[in-house]
């Protein structure tokens, strides 16, 4: 009597298990990396949290790639802005078998961390690097959802020189590659311009106190003082700048450009004119939209880039769709033909990584409030 009853428990059990193995997803991580602490963790937790946004709804929406259900898992990492902490990070990613990296945030940090990914072919979009080595070193894991510098230094230069009317600038630049490299791209669009540089000086990241070198730019009375760093150096050099009366207009690139420089620089923003290498958020398709519903889910606003890291991991899950596959080899034989429609716009790639139609967006400040002047685009 006992083997019937065991015949007919085996079919139930094998039944049972196919079903519970059929009803599970499968897990598919997406690195995300940026600096979440520091001086600059709010630009970081600002694109760690639209890269967050993005996933959550994907997964609310249900994801299915070749016939299986698949849950995204997000894998943040934080490498403090430091180059060589990237470069640890970006092993642990590939150690932990993502297969695809948003990011780094900093051009400092996504170029050391570039060769890593390339090595593990694993896709790499920075939402906000804008150093022209990173897409110029012929990965063809590497791509960005912005404009780069030599895009966004002769945009400054050209609204410098033709709307303000500059004839003579000092500039200061933080060291950073990402810094640096602004600085270089604008001195030279402002010399192919007609502008004279009256000086060239280099400061730090960790910057605290610039009143030796403003005393020094005050003496030489320049029309306007361009500044390559982040807002977190941007913003005291800023405000120490009225301090002493300088009297010259701050110029700066996207590091800068923050909702948060207010508070960095005090009334003294409202001298501040900087450039965003990518498109204005208010001017973005789904802009407004997206703008309502982060703030509903963080309880704060945009500080930049979030609407570029939201885009990324969508621009992924597209690739992950057109291949039918999660494997990572197969997800970057499928980026170069990406043709997104998200909430910056349209997204294409040229055969180096970079946006095909970038746009270059200039701000300044009124009332402590930043505003779009212009966008033009490249």
């Amino acid at each position: 009597m006992k083997k019937p009853l065991l015949a007919s428990g085996i079919p139930c059990l094998l039944t049972f298990a196919f079903s519970a193995s059929a009803s599970a997803d499968t897990a598919v991580k997406i690195g995300h990396v940026a600096p979440l602490t520091g001086a600059i963790a709010h630009l970081g937790k600002d694109n760690e949290n639209g890269a967050r946004l993005a996933i959550e709804e994907i997964n609310a929406k249900g994801l299915r790639i070749n016939g299986e259900t698949v849950r995204l898992e997000l894998d943040p990492q934080d490498d403090a802005a430091d180059p060589r902490t990237a470069t640890q990070v970006a092993q642990r990613l590939v150690d932990d078998r993502v297969v695809a990296v948003v990011g780094h945030m900093n051009s400092g940090t996504s170029i050391p961390a570039s060769k890593i990914y390339s090595d593990a072919n694993i896709v790499q979009i920075s939402p906000s690097a804008t150093n022209p080595t990173y897409t110029l070193q012929g990965f063809k894991t590497t791509y960005r959802m912005v404009a780069t510098d030599a895009q966004q230094g002769p945009a400054l230069a050209a609204y410098a020189r033709n709307k303000l009317k500059v004839s003579t600038v000092a500039i200061v630049d933080d060291s950073t590659a990402y810094g640096q490299g602004l600085a270089n791209e604008f001195e030279k669009a402002a010399k192919a311009a007609g502008m004279t540089v009256l000086s060239h000086d280099a400061t730090n990241d960790k910057a605290i106190d610039f009143r030796a070198i403003l005393t020094k730019i005050k003496g030489e009375n320049p029309d306007a003082v361009m500044y390559g760093g982040m807002d977190a150096t941007g913003g005291p050099f800023t405000k120490q700048a009225k301090d002493l009366s300088v009297r010259a207009k701050v110029l700066g690139g996207d590091g800068l450009c923050s909702e948060k420089l207010a508070d960095l620089a005090g009334a003294a923003v409202n001298n501040v004119i900087c450039s965003e290498a990518g498109t204005a958020l208010e001017s973005m398709p789904g802009g407004s939209a997206f703008q309502a519903k982060f703030q509903k889910r963080f309880g704060q606003p945009i500080q930049l880039y979030a609407p570029f890291t939201y885009d990324a991991v969508y621009i992924i899950v597209d690739a992950m769709k057109r291949a039918n596959s999660v494997d990572a080899a197969k997800i970057v034989a499928a980026m170069p033909s990406v043709v997104y429609r998200g909430v910056v716009g349209e997204t294409s790639f040229d055969s180096r990584g970079d946006l095909k139609h970038g746009v270059i967006s200039l701000y300044g400040y009124k009332d402590s409030k930043r505003s779009l002047i212009e966008a033009e685009r490249m």
